[in-house]
């Protein structure tokens, strides 16, 4: 028997399937099995190292059931295993890490307890939209970053005097990093966006230095797409080139890859955390380092 097994769930079964590779791990499938009232019955096909597991599941849409599937895979890998890593590339309910209105609950004080509950001892995700989350956790955490492997990705394309460009002043810092493994300069643009109704407006006034260059617009996520859309718009009116989306998590909710494209984007990469057709970069080797 192997020392290690990966655990996977359906939406990261690929991803899983190229970590145990990487990491000489058994691989332990799962089959789902939906009953008329919407529950799940999983059942798992492998062997179960004793030492050490690793589960593999995002909490992707369908958010809910994914975070069922994956507290259900953990419980049944703790029977077995000594200690279980819940390797989360996709954290679902990482928006929710703070109470913006009063009486909103923070999710991510609820996932704490019911990972800590099911058997985790260490959780690691993929650019979690906030480290905030992680505060609210009483095991150990680990935050990895796929922004290497995407600007690794962007190097081999042929760009016209590249510029990388954060859509909000939030995200400047990712821009930063970006631009600095990738080799080009960066910029962040400022955005507004009620809490209430979640509309996005743009508040920068206009960004001469985006003129006849290539822009890579480099966010975390894409939900429905709002702010990538508005923050196209408003460069394609600076007179720039051809504008690419590098995002880890590539959720494009309610036809956003059709808005997006729409809007004037060349092309949306994103990496493998989420399965779909923008998925273009693996982040296995990144994910086994941090096992390792």
């Amino acid at each position: 028997m192997k020392k290690l097994s990966v655990i996977t769930g359906k939406p990261s079964e690929e991803l899983a399937r190229k970590l145990s590779q990487k990491i000489k791990a058994n691989l332990v499938k799962s089959e789902i099995r939906t009953f008329p009232d919407g529950e799940s019955k999983i059942t798992i096909s492998g062997i179960i190292s004793k030492r050490k597991s690793v589960v593999v599941q995002s909490i992707c849409p369908p958010v809910d059931t994914n975070l069922i599937h994956a507290l259900s895979l953990i419980s049944k890998a703790k029977e077995t295993s000594d200690e279980v890593i819940a390797v989360i590339p996709y954290m679902g309910y990482a928006r929710q890490d703070r109470e913006f209105l009063p009486g909103e609950i923070i999710t991510m004080k609820v996932l704490g307890k019911l990972f800590k509950g099911s058997g985790a001892s260490k959780i690691i995700a993929v650019d979690i939209h906030s480290m905030l989350g992680f505060k609210h956790f009483s095991i150990k955490t680990e935050n990895i970053s796929a922004i290497a492997d995407l600007a690794q990705y962007f190097k081999k394309l042929n760009l016209k005097n590249p510029l990388v460009v954060s859509p909000d002043q939030g995200g400047k810092e990712r821009a930063k990093v970006f631009a600095k493994e990738f080799g080009s300069e960066y910029i962040a643009l400022e955005k507004k966006r009620d809490r209430k109704t979640g509309k996005v407006q743009i508040k920068t006034k206009n960004v001469d230095e985006v003129a006849n260059r290539d822009l890579i617009l480099v966010d975390d996520m894409i939900s429905t797409g709002g702010s990538i859309v508005k923050a196209t718009q408003f460069l394609k009116k600076q007179k720039c080139k051809r504008v690419y989306v590098a995002c880890t998590h590539a959720l494009l909710i309610n036809n956003a890859e059709n808005k997006i494209k729409k809007a004037g984007v060349t092309r949306i990469v994103s990496t493998n955390t989420i399965p779909n057709k923008t998925s273009i970069v693996d982040i296995s080797n990144t994910i086994a380092k941090a096992i390792k």
